[in-house]
């Protein structure tokens, strides 16, 4: 995995089509890796399951995930990432439709870095995917590989 994957944690083949159009659309060039449930971004995560044997240090720069997933919901998903050492400093942006003012809650209660609303309409959530790539991917400072490794 190239250091500046983007993983996309999302189950519904509409909203993965929408953001990888809205990257195209904000010229957002990164590599996507698109996983469908929770249970299968944990396995890659921790390299478990079909995952297994996967170099675990090669970490996305960013998590884009779902809370409405299926096998494992992405709030849990958030819990177990930080509460393993070599995930804590994971980026995770929680790019959800959910407008439960709880979920907001539990998501930086849980360690999210960033807590987005899909916007309906499509030129809306193309700006914000956009807006929030641009920030997380070009003007934000990642972590230097050799602490990547560590974590």
């Amino acid at each position: 995995m190239n250091p500046e994957t983007i993983l996309l944690v999302e189950d519904n083949p509409d909203d993965i089509d929408l953001t990888l159009r809205a990257f195209r659309r904000g010229k957002i060039a990164n590599e996507v890796l698109v996983l469908n449930d929770g249970s299968e971004a944990l396995a890659y995560l921790f390299g478990t399951g079909i995952y297994a044997g996967r170099d675990t240090f090669e970490k996305p720069a960013v998590v884009l995930l779902d809370i409405g997933l299926p096998k494992i919901n992405g709030l849990e998903v958030l819990r177990r990432l930080r509460e393993d050492q070599r995930t804590r400093l994971l980026p995770v942006v929680i790019l959800t439709s959910s407008k439960e003012e709880q979920d907001v809650i539990n998501g930086y209660r849980l360690g999210c870095n960033s807590y987005v609303r899909k916007p309906v309409e499509f030129d809306e959530f193309a700006g914000a995917v956009t807006r929030l790539g641009l920030h997380r991917l070009l003007m934000n400072e990642p972590l230097p590989k050799e602490s990547r490794m560590r974590t």
